[in-house]
């Protein structure tokens, strides 16, 4: 069983920057391919950005591309989103995810989860 804790988010200004991280409580971390999520009320948990197992390889939804950067740090089981040029339409409550695998962009082939973190955009 994989535990994760997301944290970092926070209320940011429009075109301002924050960067997520998602600490993974298994040893086993680097087996895992990661994704992140969001989620804003009444809609949809919208897919992000994901990282294979050895970071090698990384995929975005076309909405954060060339602003947000996903990355991870094997040695110490987290994996990070480094978000830049904010836009209003990004709040949400952002989650990480876990699966054995490739990576995938459907929320459902995920495993594990963490419990979410908040992200404000104020114009």
């Amino acid at each position: 069983q994989v535990q994760l804790v997301e944290s970092g988010g926070g209320l940011v200004q429009a075109g301002g920057s924050l960067r997520l991280s998602c600490a993974a409580s298994d040893r086993t971390f680097s087996s895992y391919a990661m994704g992140w999520f969001r989620q804003a009320p009444g809609k949809e948990r919208d897919f992000v950005a994901a990282i294979s197992w050895s970071g090698g390889s990384t995929y975005y939804a076309d909405s954060v591309k060339g602003r947000f950067t996903i990355s991870r740090d094997n040695a110490k089981n987290t994996v990070y989103l480094q978000m830049n040029s904010l836009k209003p339409e990004d709040p949400a409550v952002y989650y990480c995810a876990a699966r054995i695998g490739d990576m995938r962009t459907v929320w459902s082939r995920y495993t594990y989860w963490g419990q979410g973190t908040q992200v404000t955009v104020s114009s």
